[in-house]
């Protein structure tokens, strides 16, 4: 179980960094939304790495980790929906800051070179495959959140 705790901490990061490369690279203006989905991979990280590193801890880590990739999963499905069916005054960012936006907001001011967000939520700057970054972020979620189910299944055998 160890193992694959730290198996999927090290994929959390590797997503988050690979993202943040990606970014980088082809110098795109991440929204709030894509930077919420950055925070939720490295809480997923965390989460499996607190999970390996204390066993008496694992049940109750992937349980938070189940619940941190069924929100990621709503929230790169909920972008998703804002990138192929965009609709005025829908777009993240504009009117009254929500939860998420301040959440955003602070990592920004914090490290923004990793949180800061600039972009739309209803762009589409990168498509692998004919799927959007979006695509692709609920895809790895719902694969965490598949992750902890098994492992909390295995756990209750």
């Amino acid at each position: 179980m160890r193992t694959i705790l730290f198996l999927l901490a090290l994929a959390a990061t590797g997503l988050t960094l690979a993202g943040w490369a990606i970014g980088e690279i082809m110098r795109l203006q991440p929204c709030p939304l894509c930077i919420f989905q950055r925070l939720l991979f490295l809480l997923i990280a965390a989460l499996a790495l607190t999970g390996a590193l204390l066993p008496a801890a694992s049940r109750v880590s992937s349980i938070l980790l189940a619940l941190a990739a069924a929100g990621g999963v709503a929230t790169a499905a909920y972008q998703s929906w804002l990138q192929y069916l965009p609709q005025a005054g829908m777009e993240c960012g504009f009117g009254e800051p929500t939860l998420i936006e301040r959440i955003v907001d602070w990592f920004g001011t914090l490290w923004p070179q990793m949180f800061l967000a600039t972009g739309f939520c209803s762009s589409k700057d990168w498509i692998l495959l004919g799927l959007s970054m979006a695509n692709w972020s609920a895809l790895c979620f719902v694969g965490f959140l598949v992750a902890a189910a098994m492992i909390l299944r295995r756990r209750g055998d």
